[in-house]
């Protein structure tokens, strides 16, 4: 097994030890911000530096790569990727309300984990998958057709129950609300099930084991999170939230 492979391994394999322990401990930000996870900045100011990493190095790993590496399907779907990371490392952040905080803790973990993936999602498209794989044909292949439109599908359910969260705030506000509407009327986690369809269309349109790894990591780290946010709501807004009976972040499902 080539390093590459072992690499996309111990990646999955972890993501299933975080996918449990996440379960018994609440990372500290948003809906759960806690001073248990020590000093922490601008919720703003955090999520652009936790996510910007991985947009900049996919940037760096497709200027060096070989190439024979370098053809048209490469170079869309380093646009699709970077067309999620732009919006979230330079868009979202600053059309955030209120005065919320991240730990710095949790945001340099979600640094060092988003330069992982810039090296596993870079390194097969750019580095590793096999010569003529992503030749020019691929663009019309049922995988890169079908797997982009999940993608933008996924991005737009997220943008949206995103902007629905935000809409339940007046500026300066900090409280939280029960978001209702759009993908908010299956599953209390709108925006996390948007997240996940995106990077199983990912997964698809790259037809990779490194997309599929993200797509087992994103489920890993949103839906023990989606849980606890279920059992929030039910806490703070009592029967006007159970009595809808939604999901937590997949419809009907989970």
């Amino acid at each position: 097994m080539s390093p590459f492979y072992i690499f996309l391994l111990v990646m999955a394999c972890i993501a299933v030890v975080v996918f449990i322990a996440l379960f018994f401990v609440k990372a500290g930000y948003g809906l759960f911000t806690s001073k248990e996870w020590g000093h922490a900045i601008s919720n703003k100011v955090a999520w652009c530096i936790m996510e910007s990493p991985v947009f900049l190095t996919m940037l760096i790993l497709w200027a060096f790569a070989p190439t024979d590496h370098k053809t048209l399907a490469t170079f869309l779907c380093l646009v699709i990727f970077e067309i999620h990371y732009f919006q979230r490392s330079f868009i979202f952040p600053f059309l955030m309300k209120g005065n919320s905080k991240m730990p710095l803790s949790v945001m340099f973990m979600g640094v060092f984990f988003n330069i992982l993936n810039a090296l596993m999602q870079g390194g097969w498209l750019f580095y590793f998958s096999p010569k003529g794989m992503y030749e020019a044909d691929w663009i019309y292949s049922p995988q890169f057709i079908c797997g982009t439109i999940l993608f933008f599908i996924g991005m737009y359910i997220n943008i949206d129950s995103d902007r629905r969260i935000r809409a339940l705030r007046k500026p300066g506000d900090t409280k939280h609300y029960m978001p209702t509407g759009g993908m908010f009327e299956y599953v209390s986690s709108a925006n996390y099930f948007g997240e996940l369809v995106e990077w199983i269309g990912f997964a698809i349109l790259t037809w990779s084991w490194s997309g599929v790894v993200f797509a087992v990591w994103t489920f890993a780290n949103l839906a023990p999170r989606a849980n606890s946010i279920n059992k929030k709501y039910a806490e703070m807004f009592g029967e006007a939230f159970t009595k809808r009976h939604v999901k937590r972040m997949i419809p009907f499902i989970y």
